[in-house]
């Protein structure tokens, strides 16, 4: 199990909130920062987007653009998936992170996140994905890991998810196998969807524009 503890970065620049905002562009623009993050002391005040800093009076002092702050964060103890979570909720490239007494430790960076779940995921690994669609009423994880044992595969992970759009339910299922061409036959004779499938196979160009489809749905 990974902590966000054990994904800090606790390099990133801060400031006080009695910085001007002259002051927070200008470190900003040096580290090629999006948002400032505002302390008082140690505690975690919240985020000011760019974008704000930019409109805001400049020998204003940040604490003036309280209205402004983004309250984003995470716990150290919290699940990563948690800061994933927040970075989805307030489209984020950097998610604060502190501890039990809300003091600041640092922050979990996006492509660490990213990295993190593709690790989870087992992207990474020689496994293969396939992608179902199902209507909502049929979905029998049973028989779906039936089907899977009946060509000497393994579910090593399976996610669920429903298209607002259609209702229909979607399932990325990684199995312990690279070949899976006997086990999309299997899904197509029992009348399952098979949106787009990766393994040793390669995509043809149909389920190769479905996968794209599909992640940019996760927004992956």
């Amino acid at each position: 199990m990974t902590f966000c503890s054990q994904l800090l970065d606790t390099s990133f620049q801060t400031f006080d909130l009695h910085d001007t905002v002259s002051h927070a562009l200008e470190v900003m623009d040096m580290h090629h920062a999006e948002y400032a993050v505002v302390l008082d002391g140690l505690n975690y005040l919240g985020l000011l987007d760019i974008v704000d800093l930019e409109e805001a009076d400049p020998s204003s002092e940040l604490i003036s653009m309280d209205q402004y702050l983004i309250k984003a964060y995470v716990k150290s103890s919290d699940h990563f998936l948690q800061a994933l979570k927040v970075k989805s909720k307030y489209n984020l490239d950097i998610i604060p992170v502190l501890n039990e007494k809300n003091e600041w430790e640092g922050i979990i960076k996006a492509d660490t996140l990213l990295d993190q779940t593709s690790s989870l995921l087992g992207v990474t690994t020689t496994e293969a994905f396939i992608v179902l669609e199902i209507p909502r009423m049929d979905y029998a994880p049973g028989q779906i890991n039936r089907l899977v044992e009946s060509n000497d595969c393994m579910i090593m992970q399976m996610n669920t998810m429903l298209d607002p759009v259609t209702g229909m339910m979607q399932l990325v299922i990684r199995v312990n196998k690279e070949e899976v061409s006997d086990l999309i036959a299997t899904f197509q004779r029992h009348e399952y969807n098979v949106i787009c499938y990766y393994g040793e196979e390669t995509f043809d160009n149909t389920l190769q524009n479905n996968l794209d489809h599909l992640l940019n749905y996760l927004n992956i």
